[in-house]
Parts: structure tokens; sequence; C-alpha cells
């Protein structure tokens, strides 16, 4: 049996023999670790920079910890991988533009830019740059806008779009009203965003490759997109059950412990809907009571930190931990199936064995 026969993603002139992203989790649950596992079984590896200056600790100075924090985790990345590296870069941060220097400077393969339009992202780049700049989005509407702005104010065409639809973990694109609507369905946005681009490739005859995210679990999923357009798939629940996963065995455990039932969406105080894994922390949260807090980060541009109810660094970075009755753990709507903590290895020839019975 051929467990090769996906085909590679191609990306300007960098080709993952695997067309799988692992999908950038915050906080601290995709870092240098997985990220390395990933790019050394094909894949393109990606360290979330949200919030990785919270494992720093040296310096009273937040921006300057997300500084150190992700060059040192671009750096140990790449000590332990000669494959292709990607950094997930929020551009609602408040540091948003430090984490992209960072990025660039240590030459890292590819920034993934979302929770925000990255209208600007090019202009940190110039022509010795080799990093590739992907933003996420989750219509076509987003894809024209950025493609159109990049190119009147930068001359620049978006490397690739990473389009991620409803059934994502974390924070959504989307209002909560229409996060289960039909026409965001990603088989639905699909179509659409390839719509959009087909123009400007056309014009500048060169492949816009379209990346699809939230909900892919298996290999049949991947086959689906790949045969509907798609160039490759991003996925992050699935690796969260890995052994290289950055969080701790307690945060593991969470997602092998859901039921289908304990997916949940929450009211983020970022201002987006979120969906998470319920637990007593969220229970508490719905019920009215609150986590006192003085913000000690100020990292989200648009969080509510005066009205919100308790800090989500703080709640996500203790998750990370494994202190969950202090926290709490996104995750995607497929994650309650779950049954085992495997290798990263293990868990790409699963999905190779899935594609080939979906090819059949």
């Amino acid at each position: 049996m051929n467990l090769n026969i996906m085909k590679k993603l191609k990306i300007r002139d960098a080709e993952a023999k695997l067309p799988i992203i692992q999908g950038g989790m915050g906080i601290g649950i995709s870092l240098s670790g997985l990220a390395s596992a990933v790019a050394n079984e094909g894949g393109i590896g990606v360290i979330s920079a949200a919030g990785v200056g919270m494992f720093e600790g040296k310096i009273k100075d937040t921006t300057q910890n997300n500084i150190n924090g992700l060059r040192l985790e671009i750096q140990k990345a790449k000590k332990m991988t000669n494959g292709l590296l990607g950094v997930n870069i929020m551009v609602a941060l408040t540091n948003f533009s430090d984490l992209v220097k960072v990025a660039i400077e240590e030459k890292i393969d590819f920034i993934f830019a979302g929770a925000g339009l990255p209208l600007n992202l090019p202009k940190f780049i110039d022509e010795k740059s080799t990093t590739k700049l992907v933003p996420i989005i989750s219509s076509g509407r987003a894809a024209k806008i950025i493609t159109k702005k990049w190119i009147q104010n930068y001359n620049y065409l978006p490397d690739a779009f990473v389009l991620e639809g409803p059934l994502a973990g974390g924070h959504l694109g989307f209002k909560k009203n229409g996060i289960e609507l039909e026409e965001n369905r990603l088989e639905n946005l699909l179509p659409e965003v390839l719509e959009v681009l087909k123009p400007f490739e056309e014009q500048y005859n060169r492949k816009i490759p379209v990346i699809v995210g939230g909900g892919i679990y298996d290999g049949a999923d991947i086959h689906y997109f790949l045969n509907h357009g798609a160039s490759g798939v991003q996925m992050a629940t699935r690796f969260v059950t890995t052994v290289e996963c950055d969080a701790s065995d307690l945060f593991k455990q969470t997602y092998i412990n859901a039921d289908e039932e304990d997916i949940v969406f929450i009211d983020s105080p970022v201002g987006l809907p979120g969906r998470a894994i319920r637990n007593e922390y969220l229970n508490k949260v719905e019920a009215g009571l609150k986590h006192p807090f003085s913000c000690p980060f100020d990292c989200i541009i648009t969080c509510k930190k005066e009205k919100a109810p308790y800090c989500i660094s703080l709640a996500l970075y203790n998750a990370k931990k494994g202190k969950m009755n202090n926290g709490f753990a996104f995750a995607g709507s497929n994650a309650f199936k779950a049954k085992e903590i495997i290798t990263v290895n293990e868990l790409v020839k699963s999905i190779k064995l899935e594609y080939q019975l979906a090819c059949e």
C-alpha cells in the first residue's frame, strides 16, 4: 500500500512533502517541540506567538519577554529540524509588529497572520527576506481586500491563504449567529475564495494556494478538500493529543475525556466567540462568577479587560500547565474523537492510511 500518495504543498519556492500545516495554538500549546516534530514528518510545523513570553519570566517587561520567547522558540525548533517552520501571529496582539520583525530576522519560513486583517504585513520584508506571508481569513471578501491592498500598497501578492472555517478551535472569525449558517460551512467558503483569487492568479501568472482549516480531522477530510481545489489543510486539534505537543498531559487528557456535548461556544473577553471544552471553570464563568484580576499583560488590542470576568491569557496559561481548575482548553469541534496520546510520527502514518482508504 502506497502511503505517500498525497500531493505536496508548494508555496512559492518552499515545498512541503505533506500538504498539512499544523495550526498554531496558544498559549504555549504549539511551541518548538510540536512544530519541529511536524516539520520532521514533512508537514509545516507552526509555533504560536500568542503568550510566548509568559514562559520567560526573567524580565518584567511583557513585550520584551514575548520578543525573547519567540526568538528562543524559533531557534530551538531550528535545532531540532531541517523541515519547514512557521509562526502564527495574531494581528490583534498589541506587539504584533515586534513579533513579525523577530520572525523575519530569524528567517522563519512562514508567517501566518489572522485574528484581524494583516493589511500592512508586507511592509516588514525587503528583497532579501525569505519569509513567506500567509494571511488567515474566513471569507472571500477578506481574501479580496487583503490581496488588493497588498498589491496596491506594496506590489506584493499573498504567498498563500489559510481559510479557516467555523469548526475550528479557539477564537473564530465569525459572529456567534453566523457560526452554524450553511453559507459559512468550509466546503461552501472554499469555492468562493478560489473564485475571488482566480483573476489575481491569471493577471500575475502565479498560483495562490488556499489551505483550509477548521474541522479537518482525518485523511478522508483531507482527501475531500484536496479534490475540491484546496492545496493543503491546516490541522490543530488532532495534534494536541501527541507526545510532542507542548501542553501538559493534564491538558491533553481533557481532550481524551471530552464527550461531544462538552465542546461548547464561549464569549471571549477579546470580543470574539470561541470554541472550548466545558469544565468547572467555564461553568463558573457562565454562572456569573468572576475571577478578579489586574491586567498584567495588555496583550490583545480588542480585550475588554475592564468588563472581563477573567483574564483569558492567564486562563489559557494555567490550562497549558495543567491547572484546569483555573483555566480551560480551546478545542476544535472534533476534539471529542481523541482516544489516546500517540507520537506525531504515529499520527501522520494514521492520517496517510485514512487518506489511502478514502481514495479507494
